[in-house]
């Protein structure tokens, strides 16, 4: 039978004798009943504003009736109303639980200027690691020793054993810190396995890498050509062991060009940083400073570089997801920079980048047999009991 009347809003491919429906467009959420306390958001979560700002409480699309919505915001409302963080009862935690306080506490203090952005975005990216590989809903207690060393082995695949030692660590601290706080009811057993590589592994990584240091004859080809105000950064590595985070936080209270003094904390640590300049890198800064931008943010006017569009040479940009989690992405224009000039040159090494300027100075500064001051200059804590009566170098 060959169908020649079509019905207007049948799909224009309809042909043959075939008939295509069009699709039936979804129903947006709405709320049950009248009096339901949360309401549909724009982009199909379950929602309440308490004291100003939006909490989420899944999606519509999951939860259409919003059964599970309200007794999520039932269990968490009493602390919501409190302004306080809701806490799971330890029977209940999950991996997502853990994540989300752990990094909640930790962005505080990177508000308070406690916690380096660095830091705080090393932490978030192995929370994602951990819920991505245990799963987000995963109870804390129902972990065992396999799952952590299936874990440790994803990440030897991956990287080499330092990194692996370093995300080792924080692992052990996010869960140290759900114990802690309650989340859990007994430690965590991580198993035999789920440690950092041992001091022998490290070294024979490191004599297989190859030494992370650009010698003199190269040193001076990558000054002569690098342009303002790179040159003055690499100076400044050289000269004082700054790492990139160091040079694109340098504030010109820091420096004191007239009798050639940086005096500058490091940020990692806080730890005072004290550091005679060279007659090269004052002339570098000089040029730096007088070929300036103007910073787009005023809260940078006092910094010693500012990038040709106004910005920040080295910067992390968070991401606010709907469902209150936020990614964190860090740019790094002067790693960025230097690598694109040494590739330039033809004295490209793997692994060797900016960082490898703190190398070089620690290399030549231990020839001059005076460990307390180098120490001093890169920041480097010294816990021996001389540094509890020293004054000054």
């Amino acid at each position: 039978m060959r169908i020649n009347n079509v019905h207007p809003n049948v799909h224009p491919q309809a042909k043959k004798g075939k008939i295509v429906m069009p699709k039936a467009k979804a129903k947006a959420a709405q709320k049950p009943y009248k009096d339901f306390p949360l309401f549909v958001h724009a982009r199909g979560y379950w929602c309440k504003k308490v004291r100003g700002k939006l909490h989420y409480f899944g999606k519509t699309a999951s939860d259409p009736h919003g059964t599970a919505a309200l007794d999520k915001w039932l269990a968490e409302k009493d602390a919501l109303l409190a302004g306080r963080v809701p806490r799971p009862s330890a029977d209940g935690a999950t991996i997502r639980d853990l994540c989300n306080q752990f990094l909640a506490g930790k962005r505080a203090l990177v508000d308070s200027a406690e916690l380096a952005p660095r830091t705080f975005a090393d932490l978030y990216a192995t929370c994602k690691r951990v819920g991505d590989a245990f799963g987000w809903d995963r109870p804390l207690d129902d972990l065992v020793a396999d799952d952590f060393d299936r874990l440790r082995r994803a990440i030897a695949r991956l990287w080499g054993p330092v990194r692996v030692g370093n995300e080792v660590q924080r692992i052990r601290c996010l869960f140290k810190f759900g114990y802690d706080a309650g989340l859990m009811q007994q430690p965590v057993r991580y198993g035999p396995t789920f440690k950092k590589p041992s001091r022998k592994v490290l070294r024979l990584h490191r004599a297989q890498a190859g030494p992370k240091i650009i010698e003199a004859p190269e040193l001076r080809t990558i000054i002569e050509a690098a342009p303002t105000p790179l040159r003055a950064m690499i100076l400044l590595g050289v000269n004082c062991g700054f790492g990139n985070t160091d040079v694109a936080s340098l504030p010109r209270h820091a420096l004191d060009l007239k009798n050639g003094w940086v005096d500058f904390a490091r940020g990692k640590t806080g730890i005072p940083r004290r550091c005679p300049l060279w007659p090269e890198t004052i002339e570098a800064i000089r040029d730096a400073l007088t070929h300036r931008p103007e910073p787009k943010d005023g809260k940078n006017r006092e910094l010693v570089f500012i990038t040709p569009r106004g910005g920040l040479w080295r910067v992390s940009e968070r991401r606010d997801k709907p469902n209150g989690e936020f990614h964190l992405t860090t740019h790094d224009f002067i790693g960025k920079q230097f690598t694109a000039l040494i590739k330039a040159l033809g004295v490209h090494k793997a692994g060797v980048g900016f960082y490898a300027l703190r190398h070089v100075f620690r290399t030549v500064a231990d020839g001059c047999l005076d460990q307390t001051a180098t120490n001093h200059i890169m920041g480097h804590a010294d816990e021996s009991m001389a540094a509890a009566y020293r004054e000054r170098i």
